[in-house]
């Protein structure tokens, strides 16, 4: 077959390092650049086969989010700006790893078992971030779509949010938004302006934010779209990549390891500061006390002062819609207890990763996802959109459900519904924070996080934990839960869990209790039943 002949033709200038295997995890592939060519010439063949499979526009997003500057990945994106089906994901691995000679009858395996027509046009749209090693990449994307006949559109230098928004469009025709960077930044910008517009006496201060770029393409991207927003917000720019080095002692990531503010930003005492992962679809804010003393307001935080005001304009709208919060194991035990026991919203717990969130999210008419990690969006059901329009447009309302109506129409013109996306993110917080007259100290308040500690062990195989009940227990090896319960049983207000890496082979302990001594204390005897239990290699770990 010819277009097969192009396959091994272009295959030859993309060949597979011997033995290599990869595995397609939560975040797509991810590793070190120089071992990615193939594997993007081969996601540049499988994205082509999942357009014609979907008669749709699939997207390809080259980038390693928080990684090292030196790695490098790539995620698929489907139809609806959604992170690729598990099938798909499975087929992903396959064609990464086939053997060179081999190649060709992987595809042809995806071909039949999806009975995929050969003959159906497909539409590829490649982004990538600003790492050096994304030129080229991206480029091994784009002959693998040409060398199955796929149409492309090259979008060069995107966040991942706007590439996952972009598709969206194209396969709405529209209905979602402009599929162009400029059709983005309008869109959100207006979005903004139409819900600040009212805010009585906003001073400069308030209109005021730091901006931690994480020197990658949220800064360049940002700073394209300040003109749109008209002085409504004025950022001061941090790592905007022009002299530091991506992700290094700046963005997201650091900031919420480290609990302290990334390199390069002077902040003074209640100044709100904000920090983008290196492809700028994560977001954590912070802000330093009197005392000088970090306070971070992480992910938990965001859903938090989404979801409650969320829920008062469905109140003041009228509006009979349910509202839940989903969450992971990692949320703090105090924003699970603030949400239920206060606010009266309906708290989801899932397993880590974007996509187990994103699915529980779309059981409820309005579904705020957010790992604490600062990743995470709100998405609408298509009956609560409808409900909001037609409530907004109805003349006879009267003026306070009106208003409430109006004010819910614009914010879901300002979320990108498809994917956790910083910009975005951003401009919803300071939307929120001004509509309700409130500062990042108040926002802060509004529950106290329980102190808590992440660690890492080491182990030969991470594959020996397995865990149930949304990763919160082990069942696997043996005596490993019952060792977690009897420490967790030590302490006050304490919570303990350890689940296994999806990208290393390390085990991740979680604990919080009532003190920081309590938590790291908690966290460190977990670390040691788990080096104990399930194989841990080097080091015991140390006492904190």
């Amino acid at each position: 077959m010819a277009q097969f002949e192009e396959v091994s033709q272009k295959s030859a200038v993309h060949p597979k390092p011997v033995g290599l295997v990869l595995q397609y995890g939560t975040a797509g592939f991810r590793t070190n650049s120089k071992q990615l060519d193939h594997v993007m010439f081969r996601m540049g063949l499988l994205a082509t086969l999942r357009s014609k499979k979907t008669k749709a526009t699939i997207g390809v997003m080259v980038t390693a989010s928080h990684n090292p500057e030196e790695d490098n990945g790539v995620k698929l994106v489907d139809p609806m700006g959604e992170m690729v089906t598990p099938a798909w994901e499975g087929y992903a691995t396959q064609l990464a790893n086939a053997e060179q000679e081999e190649l060709l009858t992987a595809l042809k395996d995806i071909i039949e078992r999806e009975t995929i027509s050969m003959a159906q046009e497909a539409s590829v749209f490649v982004g990538k971030d600003t790492r050096p090693s994304s030129d080229s990449l991206s480029q091994a994307v784009l002959d693998g779509v040409h060398a199955l006949g796929g149409h492309s559109k090259d979008y060069g230098l995107v966040t991942t949010p706007q590439l996952h928004y972009m598709v969206c469009c194209q396969n709405t025709q529209g209905r979602y938004g402009e599929a162009t960077v400029k059709g983005y930044y309008r869109k959100l910008s207006q979005a903004f302006i139409q819900l600040t517009k009212n805010v009585p006496n906003r001073t400069d201060d308030q209109k005021a934010l730091l901006v931690d770029g994480a020197n990658g393409i949220g800064a360049l991207k940002v700073c394209e779209m300040e003109t749109y927003l008209k002085n409504e917000l004025q950022l001061s720019l941090f790592n905007d990549g022009s002299s530091g080095k991506l992700n290094h002692l700046c963005g997201a990531d650091y900031v919420k390891v480290q609990q302290r503010a990334p390199k390069g930003v002077e902040m003074t005492a209640g100044e709100r500061c904000c920090s983008y992962d290196g492809d700028a679809d994560r977001i954590v804010y912070y802000y330093s006390g009197s005392a000088g003393r970090f306070h971070l307001l992480d992910g938990d935080k965001i859903a938090t002062l989404i979801s409650t005001y969320l829920k008062e304009l469905l109140t003041q709208a009228g509006l009979d819609l349910q509202i839940a919060v989903v969450q992971t194991a990692y949320a703090n035990g105090s924003s699970t207890q603030y949400l239920e026991d206060t606010m009266k919203v309906i708290v989801r717990c899932t397993k880590t990763g974007v996509k187990h969130l994103h699915h529980a999210a779309q059981e409820f008419d309005i579904g705020v996802y957010f790992e604490a990690n600062g990743h995470g969006t709100v998405l609408f059901s298509k009956a609560a959109e409808e409900k909001i329009q037609k409530l907004a447009q109805d003349s006879n309302t009267n003026d306070e459900r009106r208003r409430a109506a109006l004010l819910l129409q614009n914010t879901v013109n300002l979320i990108n519904q498809t994917v956790g996306d910083a910009i975005s993110d951003m401009l919803l917080i300071e939307a929120v924070l001004a509509i309700r007259g409130m500062t990042v100290q108040q926002w802060d308040a509004i529950y106290t996080d329980l102190p808590n500690r992440q660690l890492k062990v080491k182990v030969a195989d991470r594959r020996v934990i397995d865990t149930t009940d949304a990763e919160r227990r082990t069942v696997s090896p043996a005596g490993l839960q019952e060792a977690i319960d009897s420490r967790v049983k030590k302490y006050r207000q304490a919570r303990s869990f350890v689940r296994p890496s999806g990208t290393e082979d390390v085990v991740r302990v979680y604990a919080e209790a009532d003190t920081q001594e309590s938590a790291d204390a908690l966290a460190h005897e977990v670390s040691l039943a788990v080096y104990r239990l399930a194989g841990g290699v080097g080091e015991e770990p140390k006492p904190l």
